[in-house]
């Protein structure tokens, strides 16, 4: 079964990290603009909203939340946006696992998206969305600032 891992050292604490992935300020400064919605209570809903195309609101990703523990673990399942499927196409279902852990003076970033159906055509899209996401998250918390990937993202 196909997986993106990956792993990044960010020079700030958990907390900083940790505010990165769940707050909606921060999230949507690394989220392309989305902010992240969900009672972060285990089995209920959790998703990513924020402007589509023509600048409306939509849900970009969704899913349930699978366990919460704060500045340590967060693990949801992932669905795409109802405005990413074309007529008749299956949802699949994958995982989405973040992992924080103190390493001296600073945080070991770790992503797992993992338990992709082998027909899931949003696998490709991801692997490169996530390192967008992935950076952002980096430079904000050691700059204050996001990278500018130009008018494609």
């Amino acid at each position: 079964m196909k997986e993106l891992k990956y792993e990044f050292y960010i020079g700030g604490t958990p907390e900083q990290v940790w505010a990165c992935l769940v707050s909606p300020e921060y999230v949507q400064q690394i989220y392309y603009g989305s902010i992240i919605r969900s009672s972060f209570k285990e089995g209920e809903l959790l998703e990513y909203v924020g402007p589509g195309p023509e600048g409306e609101e939509i849900v970009h990703v969704y899913g349930t939340l699978l366990e919460y523990t704060p500045l340590k673990h967060l693990c949801f399942t992932h669905k795409v946006g109802p405005a990413y499927l074309k007529e008749g196409q299956e949802n699949y279902e994958s995982r989405i696992s973040w992992r924080l852990e103190p390493v001296g003076g600073c945080t070991k970033l770790s992503l797992i998206h993992d338990q992709w159906h082998p027909d899931d055509p949003s696998y490709e899209p991801s692997d490169s969305a996530w390192w967008h996401v992935l950076s952002n998250t980096k430079t904000l918390i050691e700059t204050g600032h996001t990278l500018d990937f130009g008018s494609n993202k």
